[in-house]
């Protein structure tokens, strides 16, 4: 699959956000937890914050969601937002949505997803402001 970036994108992020990937839209438990840091902080529809692998890995059996990257758009060595188009098992019809994630050690640490690339870009970038400025 080839993806769309607006530029070069770190090969440690870019391989840590594809096994998410490969985790998430495979449905399978072991491949989502060992994509992901401990704890690994989310944002969604249905609330935000710091969960453990075994707890993503439920969320990903549950909700049964899938998300195909279409374009990628670096922030930095380890943030970058991904455009996606989601599925469920009740609507297959995709929706458009971007995700920001943050990768240390070659996992995700962070998968903030909202509804819209220009959210998703403008709080990677305040995230990526604030962790500047520690």
């Amino acid at each position: 699959m080839r993806f769309a970036y607006t530029s070069a994108v770190e090969p440690e992020l870019e391989a840590a956000v594809a096994l998410w990937h490969a985790g998430v839209n495979s449905g399978d438990r072991r491949r989502s937890a060992a994509a992901v840091g401990d704890p690994v902080v989310v944002l969604g529809p249905k609330g935000a914050g710091p969960i453990t692998p075994d707890q993503f890995a439920d969320w990903v059996e549950r909700s049964g969601i899938r998300l195909v990257p279409r374009a990628w758009h670096p922030v930095s060595e380890r943030l970058v937002v991904v455009e996606e188009d989601a599925t469920w098992p009740d609507d297959h019809e995709p929706t458009r949505v971007a995700t920001v994630f943050r990768v240390a050690g070659a996992k995700v640490t962070a998968a903030l997803r909202l509804p819209d690339l220009g959210s998703a870009l403008e709080l990677a970038h305040l995230c990526h402001a604030m962790a500047a400025s520690e």
